[in-house]
């Protein structure tokens, strides 16, 4: 009786790991953000203006579409929350410099 209900608890283990991994959201709001943030940075001309923050943001985002594609969500959520990160200083950057530019 004891073995019964021991294989119950570990078939019953296992379900509940397995459908952990099931019950991961997908990350769409993250990575409609981390897009427009990107489209953004590169409207206001940030690869000329703040190159480093602009290539990582534009890494991140790819790395971000790529871990979507398999299916790895959460990685591709802390993928798309950096690229959002570095794309939206890059953007404040690349204005920043440009207004400055403006002005003499």
């Amino acid at each position: 009786m004891a073995s019964v209900m021991r294989k119950f608890y570990l078939i019953a283990l296992a379900f509940f790991l397995l459908s952990c991994g099931l019950t991961t959201t997908r990350p769409k709001l993250e990575m409609k953000m981390a897009q427009a943030a990107f489209i953004a940075a590169k409207k206001a001309e940030s690869e000329k203006f703040a190159p480093g923050l602009y290539r990582k943001a534009e890494f991140y985002y790819l790395k971000a579409k790529s871990s979507y594609k398999r299916k790895y969500f959460n990685k591709a959520k802390q993928y798309s929350v950096l690229s959002k990160k570095f794309a939206e200083k890059a953007e404040y950057i690349s204005i920043r410099k440009k207004a400055i530019e403006n002005l003499e």
